[in-house]
């Protein structure tokens, strides 16, 4: 796994359908990249004059990103996603 530094956060996307609503299925080029995932591992946060300010997010959060924000990655055929925390809109509660 990989160990996030500063103020960023490591993020596993859901899924993406692979059917669309009226049950056609998809190619992969047609899928939409889903803005939807669970936070697998948080840096240690930002310093905001001479102090560290710890991150608000934290593992296990389901949490909903920017789409264009952040840089993808595979490790072991799994995709991630890391982001700034600033890039994460917001937290799913449920």
């Amino acid at each position: 796994m990989i160990h996030p530094l500063g103020d960023r956060v490591v993020v596993k996307p859901n899924s993406s359908e692979t059917k669309s609503k009226g049950g056609i299925v998809l190619p992969d080029t047609a899928k939409e990249k889903s803005q939807e995932g669970e936070v697998v591992a948080v840096g240690k946060g930002k310093v905001v004059d001479g102090n560290l300010q710890p991150l608000e997010l934290k593992k296990g959060d389901k949490v909903v990103f920017s789409r264009y924000g952040g840089d993808e990655f595979k490790i072991d055929d799994i995709e991630y996603k890391i982001l700034r925390e600033d890039e994460v809109l917001g937290v799913i509660v449920k």
